[in-house]
């Protein structure tokens, strides 16, 4: 429940530095607010929005990085926490809170489906990781680089590691429905491009009747006869 507006001035009035009598804030108690939240030794992120219970404890992410480097299917190497120098692939990316959660990678255990009858299932789960701490993985020597984006003299846009000056290559992702494009083959039930593009309709100023009058050969002798009105 909400405690009521006395109890609550009255308990944190040592900290905040508030005039009760007034009922008005002082200038440290607005500084002491906005000052930043210092991340706990031991805190882990996790995928629970801000506003929940489950994170009202912790801190928000840092800012979304506006040249984003890391995507989807990238192999990358972690740079820093208990699982520092492993390489996995990255699962999903959260560029709104500048995470990446890798596969099998920094886990931590805990209970799924628990209940008052049943303790339910120990299973372990992918934590997410700040895009400071990890880093593209080159794949001529596998080992991790800084890219920078740059553009090709075909006119495309590819990621470039600074220490070897190779291009690294887009991962390929499925879609949603299990889709790889850069992989599908016609199956025969499937439309080719070629027989999309072809022109098969060619539009004229004449009606349908007079256009399938035309291509089946028939000839009109009759002519319109004047119509009145009376």
């Amino acid at each position: 429940g909400v405690l009521p507006a006395e109890d609550s001035v009255r308990g944190r009035a040592a900290t905040c530095d508030i005039d009760i009598n007034r009922g008005t804030m002082r200038l440290t108690a607005l500084l002491s607010m906005a000052a930043k939240v210092v991340v706990p030794k031991d805190y882990r992120f996790g995928t629970n929005r801000p506003w929940t219970e489950e994170e009202e404890e912790g801190v928000r992410g840092a800012d979304s990085s506006k040249d984003w480097s890391v995507l989807k299917g990238d192999v990358v190497e972690i740079l820093a926490g208990k699982d520092k120098g492993k390489q996995g692939k990255v699962n999903q990316v959260f560029r709104h809170r500048n995470w990446v959660i890798l596969q099998g990678l920094n886990t931590h255990f805990r209970y799924v489906g628990k209940t008052w009858e049943s303790r339910g299932s120990y299973v372990a789960s992918e934590a997410p990781l700040l895009l400071a701490d990890v880093a593209l993985v080159d794949p001529s020597d596998r080992k991790p680089t800084e890219v920078e984006w740059k553009f090709t003299e075909e006119g495309d846009r590819v990621r470039v590691s600074l220490r070897t000056g190779r291009i690294i290559p887009k991962p390929v992702v499925e879609r949603r429905d299990g889709i790889v494009p850069e992989q599908w083959k016609d199956g025969p039930k499937d439309t080719s491009p070629d027989d999309t593009l072809e022109k098969t309709y060619v539009p004229s100023l004449k009606t349908l009747e007079e256009e399938v009058m035309e291509k089946m050969g028939i000839v009109e002798n009759r002519r319109h006869k004047g119509s009145y009105w009376y």
